[in-house]
Protein backbone atom coordinates (compact mmCIF):
# COMPACT_ATOMS: atom_id res chain seq x y z
CA UNK A 1 0.00 0.00 0.00
CA UNK A 2 1.22 3.39 -0.58
CA UNK A 3 1.47 6.42 1.99
CA UNK A 4 -1.95 7.99 2.18
CA UNK A 5 -1.83 11.44 4.14
CA UNK A 6 -4.63 13.06 4.82
CA UNK A 7 -5.43 16.86 6.46
CA UNK A 8 -7.69 16.37 10.06
CA UNK A 9 -9.18 18.89 12.21
CA UNK A 10 -9.18 17.99 16.01
CA UNK A 11 -11.03 20.39 18.10
CA UNK A 12 -11.34 20.34 21.87
CA UNK A 13 -15.75 20.23 22.12
CA UNK A 14 -14.86 21.57 25.81
CA UNK A 15 -12.52 24.04 25.48
CA UNK A 16 -13.26 26.92 23.07
CA UNK A 17 -10.25 27.83 20.91
CA UNK A 18 -8.74 24.52 21.30
CA UNK A 19 -8.23 22.61 18.07
CA UNK A 20 -5.26 21.97 15.54
CA UNK A 21 -5.30 20.89 11.68
CA UNK A 22 -2.40 18.41 11.26
CA UNK A 23 -1.93 16.28 7.96
CA UNK A 24 -1.96 12.31 9.26
CA UNK A 25 -0.50 9.00 7.79
CA UNK A 26 -3.33 6.72 7.50
CA UNK A 27 -2.75 3.76 9.75
CA UNK A 28 -4.67 1.03 9.05
CA UNK A 29 -2.87 -0.79 12.01
CA UNK A 30 -3.48 2.00 14.21
CA UNK A 31 -6.70 2.01 16.15
CA UNK A 32 -7.41 5.85 16.49
CA UNK A 33 -5.77 8.88 16.56
CA UNK A 34 -1.89 9.28 17.85
CA UNK A 35 -0.18 12.34 17.99
CA UNK A 36 2.64 13.50 19.59
CA UNK A 37 2.92 14.30 23.40
CA UNK A 38 4.64 17.50 21.99
CA UNK A 39 0.87 18.69 21.00
CA UNK A 40 -0.87 17.65 23.70
CA UNK A 41 -0.88 21.35 25.22
CA UNK A 42 -2.84 22.71 22.28
CA UNK A 43 -5.97 20.50 22.37
CA UNK A 44 -6.17 20.56 26.65
CA UNK A 45 -7.13 20.63 29.16
CA UNK A 46 -9.01 16.65 28.59
CA UNK A 47 -12.39 15.82 30.87
CA UNK A 48 -11.13 12.48 30.62
CA UNK A 49 -7.40 10.96 30.59
CA UNK A 50 -5.74 7.83 31.15
CA UNK A 51 -2.05 6.50 31.15
CA UNK A 52 -1.53 3.37 29.08
CA UNK A 53 0.87 0.94 27.57
CA UNK A 54 0.99 0.65 23.87
CA UNK A 55 2.95 -1.94 21.48
CA UNK A 56 4.46 -1.02 18.59
CA UNK A 57 4.63 -1.97 15.12
CA UNK A 58 8.37 -3.35 16.01
CA UNK A 59 6.90 -5.12 19.50
CA UNK A 60 8.18 -2.64 21.42
CA UNK A 61 5.91 -1.50 24.60
CA UNK A 62 5.70 2.37 25.07
CA UNK A 63 4.08 4.46 27.24
CA UNK A 64 0.70 6.63 25.91
CA UNK A 65 -1.81 8.66 27.33
CA UNK A 66 -5.46 8.49 26.15
CA UNK A 67 -7.47 11.80 26.85
CA UNK A 68 -11.11 12.87 25.46
CA UNK A 69 -13.21 13.55 23.99
CA UNK A 70 -11.81 15.77 20.75
CA UNK A 71 -14.03 15.92 17.61
CA UNK A 72 -11.67 14.89 14.61
CA UNK A 73 -12.94 15.55 11.23
CA UNK A 74 -10.87 14.30 8.37
CA UNK A 75 -11.23 16.56 5.54
CA UNK A 76 -14.42 15.61 2.85
CA UNK A 77 -15.71 13.90 5.71
CA UNK A 78 -17.81 14.22 8.59
CA UNK A 79 -16.97 14.97 11.70
CA UNK A 80 -16.91 12.31 14.68
CA UNK A 81 -16.16 12.26 18.27
CA UNK A 82 -13.44 9.24 20.02
CA UNK A 83 -10.20 10.15 21.64
CA UNK A 84 -6.63 11.14 21.04
CA UNK A 85 -3.99 9.23 21.69
CA UNK A 86 -0.63 11.25 22.91
CA UNK A 87 3.25 9.30 22.59
CA UNK A 88 6.48 10.37 23.07
CA UNK A 89 7.91 10.89 19.50
CA UNK A 90 10.73 12.37 17.93
CA UNK A 91 9.96 14.68 14.63
CA UNK A 92 11.69 12.92 11.01
CA UNK A 93 13.35 15.50 9.34
CA UNK A 94 11.84 18.34 11.45
CA UNK A 95 8.00 17.24 11.16
CA UNK A 96 5.99 14.51 13.18
CA UNK A 97 3.66 12.06 11.57
CA UNK A 98 0.59 11.29 13.46
CA UNK A 99 -1.58 8.23 12.75
CA UNK A 100 -4.82 8.36 11.77
CA UNK A 101 -5.98 4.51 12.33
CA UNK A 102 -9.15 2.13 11.75
CA UNK A 103 -11.83 3.44 14.22
CA UNK A 104 -11.94 6.89 13.19
CA UNK A 105 -11.87 5.88 9.18
CA UNK A 106 -14.81 3.56 10.07
CA UNK A 107 -16.91 5.88 12.04
CA UNK A 108 -16.08 8.61 9.28
CA UNK A 109 -17.22 6.60 6.93
CA UNK A 110 -14.28 6.76 5.19
CA UNK A 111 -12.08 3.52 2.93
CA UNK A 112 -9.06 2.83 2.00
CA UNK A 113 -8.67 3.04 -1.74
CA UNK A 114 -5.37 0.96 -2.77
CA UNK A 115 -5.42 1.55 -6.27
CA UNK A 116 -6.22 5.32 -5.92
CA UNK A 117 -4.32 5.76 -2.78
CA UNK A 118 -6.98 8.28 -1.03
CA UNK A 119 -9.87 7.69 1.52
CA UNK A 120 -13.06 7.38 -0.75
CA UNK A 121 -16.73 7.54 1.30
CA UNK A 122 -18.62 4.22 2.02
CA UNK A 123 -22.13 4.22 1.32
CA UNK A 124 -23.47 3.28 4.77
CA UNK A 125 -22.16 1.90 7.88
CA UNK A 126 -21.48 -2.09 8.69
CA UNK A 127 -24.00 -3.96 10.36
CA UNK A 128 -23.53 -7.33 9.10
CA UNK A 129 -22.31 -8.46 12.56
CA UNK A 130 -25.53 -7.79 14.45
CA UNK A 131 -28.08 -10.24 14.57
CA UNK A 132 -31.70 -9.37 14.20
CA UNK A 133 -31.65 -6.02 12.54
CA UNK A 134 -34.89 -5.70 9.88
CA UNK A 135 -35.85 -3.18 7.40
Amino acid sequence: MGRIVVPVHIRNPLEAGKEMLCDALVDTGAGGLVLPAAWRDRLSPFAKSRRVKLETADQRIIDGEICGPVEVQIEGFDPVFNEVTFVHAEPHDGAYEPLLGYILLEQSRAAVDLVGHRLVPVKAFDLKAIRGVHR
